[in-house]
């Protein structure tokens, strides 16, 4: 008999086989507040984290670029992978206009069903799909985007190894990878504080908010678990990716990491 493989959720030591279940069972909790939390949560910071992340997406207006720079008729085509909400879609379809499309792919049912909704209030939905599918094994061909995508949410994958090695092999040569997480605070004494806020406020406004406290707890504690930034940069290059680098902002609460298919 095979050796049980075990991995964290939070704090606690759980079967790997049961971890995608037990996140699944948060995000089920909390879909319809999602946004509202992370305005209350983060002090609305993770507006301008998130622009970052399309500043460094930089969809082009007219499409992606074809020969000698000139502009192509095809989209700009990115992947935001458990992206449900559409949070990250929407500002990059907005920033790209026309010549962008984004496909939202998130392992959760009740996270894409808000994306839908809103992605129709906005009038977006021809330019944003919602797509169920899991990062450790994503349904597309190789070499089918432009950009990948994920914002808060590698963190929660199972096997990260297989979601980075997905990540590589649908993007096109040329293409980018970027992922947004919360990272470790490098500033003497803000750490503390964070500390403070993240195990005693964060769970508090989430149980108030969404009547769930342990879901975030458990997002508290996966921050903790989730390799320091350098550690994690390492993780992009050996899935393949080349020009690997990472800028840490807030003092290290969050980082922006990017790599190149090259």
């Amino acid at each position: 008999m095979a050796a049980r493989e075990d991995t964290h959720f939070g704090e606690k030591t759980v079967p790997l086989s049961d971890k995608q279940g037990m996140v699944d069972e948060v995000f089920h909790s909390v879909a319809k507040r999602y946004d509202l939390m992370n305005d209350l949560m983060s002090a609305g910071l993770h507006r301008p984290w998130k622009d970052a992340l399309v500043t460094a997406v930089n969809p082009p207006p007219k499409g992606r670029p074809g020969r000698l720079g000139e502009m192509s008729d095809k989209a700009f085509a990115l992947l935001d992978l458990a992206g449900g909400t559409g949070d990250v879609a929407f500002r990059v379809v907005e920033a790209g206009g026309m010549g962008t499309r984004v496909t939202v792919c998130d392992i959760n049912a009740e996270m894409l069903a808000v994306g839908r909704e809103r992605a129709e209030q906005r009038g977006l939905d021809g330019m944003v799909t919602f797509e169920q599918g899991n990062a450790e094994e994503l349904p597309y061909p190789d070499r089918s985007f432009d950009c990948v995508t994920i914002a808060f949410g590698i963190r929660n994958v199972p096997r990260i190894e297989r979601a980075l090695s997905e990540a590589f092999r649908v993007l096109r040569i040329g293409g980018r990878f970027l992922c947004l997480e919360f990272s470790s605070v490098d500033v003497p004494g803000l750490d503390k504080i964070y500390d403070l806020y993240s195990y005693q406020v964060i769970p508090r406004i989430g149980e108030r908010v969404t009547g769930d406290r342990e879901a975030y707890q458990y997002l508290v504690e996966s921050i903790r678990k989730f390799p320091k930034p350098k550690a994690f940069a390492a993780m992009i290059e050996t899935a393949g990716f080349r020009r690997v680098s990472f800028t840490s902002m807030t003092g290290g609460v969050v980082a922006l990491h990017s790599g190149w298919k090259l």
